[in-house]
């Protein structure tokens, strides 16, 4: 019997920010004049993303006044240091794990001490003793359950942790494991006036999600997956930790890289995976351009795709825990079955492939 995805749960935080109220704070944080608002607002229109969500309230608005995070001045001066973003994960993402858990233990009645493992996924906050210490006191998990955490691997981490689950779950028959990723992306906004940022600023937002891992036979069954690098987008899409913040480099040719990366194993994936012949796809939405570029490099419609650019239009990319955001609506979808492919990737340039069949 195969592991598989029996259950999952999502969260976000408060009411969805719409994208376009959001580009009014960029305006001020920005500092933007009327030629370089009105590019804001051509970005923010075709971003394919209607609204978001973030933890932090001040993206509502355009007057400093309203500001709680950021100082109450249009400079945003002094700028929140790195200490003060990860206290706002530290006091804000139990909640968002909580619901998250919550609801994919109720879907699938299964007790918090019945779980035998946690994995913790996240890039946007850490500290020790960690969330996941939190979750197993606060929600009654087993004091003595296995627990891992996997951090700051980016947009394709959600895979590493399925991936870890598996692994548990083929050495161990009666393993029930939650995979848990927390990412508040927004916390990590920049102010300076760089494409980077800008293409950062336009896309992220936050959530969190969990996953139940078992064998069953029921559910989405783990086939196969795989892993690829490409050297050539090392410098393209990466993440460092700065004084004021975790700070992304994501440039505008990243969905061309992907598209090329693609290009060049194509063979590879048809032969693993039988790409061809799939008709549904989970691929992360990282960005309106990269889900059209891995469309055309599998020569698919949007329609194969639709729940990635669905959990786009509406959350943004919330880093690693969006593609478990679009496996949910593939698993809760009745009118679907057979063969899903899912698709994750993040710095390195790395490439995160996993095979799974809806039953």
């Amino acid at each position: 019997m195969n592991s598989h995805l029996v259950s999952i749960g999502t969260a976000n935080p408060g009411e969805g920010i719409p994208q376009m109220q959001i580009s009014n704070f960029m305006k001020i944080a920005h500092g933007l004049d009327e030629a370089g608002s009105r590019v804001l607002n051509y970005i923010y229109r075709q971003s394919g993303i209607e609204q978001r969500f973030s933890v932090l309230e001040d993206f509502r608005y355009d007057n400093p006044e309203h500001f709680e995070f950021f100082p109450k001045n249009k400079y945003l001066d002094p700028f929140p240091g790195t200490k003060k973003r990860m206290e706002v994960f530290q006091q804000t993402g139990f909640n968002l794990a909580q619901k998250a858990i919550t609801q994919c233990l109720q879907n699938a009645m299964l007790y918090p001490n019945e779980v035998s493992h946690l994995i913790l996924v996240s890039c946007t906050g850490m500290f020790a003793p960690g969330l996941e210490l939190k979750i197993i006191h606060e929600l009654g998990l087993r004091t003595d359950i296995e627990r891992y955490t996997l951090h700051f691997m980016g947009c394709y981490a959600a895979f590493n942790g399925l991936k870890l689950a598996d692994k548990i779950c083929q050495s161990n028959a009666k393993a029930k494991v939650l995979v848990v990723s927390v990412e508040l992306c927004t916390i990590h906004f920049q102010k300076e006036y760089t494409e980077d940022n800008l293409l950062a600023n336009a896309i992220f937002g936050d959530g969190a999600a969990a996953a139940l891992v078992t064998r069953s036979k029921h559910g989405l069954d783990i086939k196969k997956y795989d892993t690829q690098l490409f050297k050539s987008g090392e410098d393209d899409m990466a993440w460092s930790i700065g004084d004021f913040g975790f700070e992304m480099k994501l440039s505008k040719y990243v969905p061309e890289l992907l598209h090329k990366g693609l290009d060049q194993i194509h063979s590879h994936l048809e032969k693993l995976f039988n790409i061809s012949q799939i008709k549904n796809f989970a691929i992360h939405p990282g960005g309106k351009q990269i889900l059209q570029k891995v469309e055309e490099a599998f020569g698919i419609g949007m329609s194969a795709n639709r729940h990635s650019h669905e959990v786009l239009r509406n959350s943004g990319n919330m880093s690693s825990a969006s593609i478990l955001f679009v496996l949910k609506k593939w698993l809760e979808e009745e009118a679907t079955s057979g063969p899903l492919l899912a698709m994750g990737f993040g710095p390195g340039l790395t490439l995160e492939t996993m095979l799974l069949e809806k039953r």
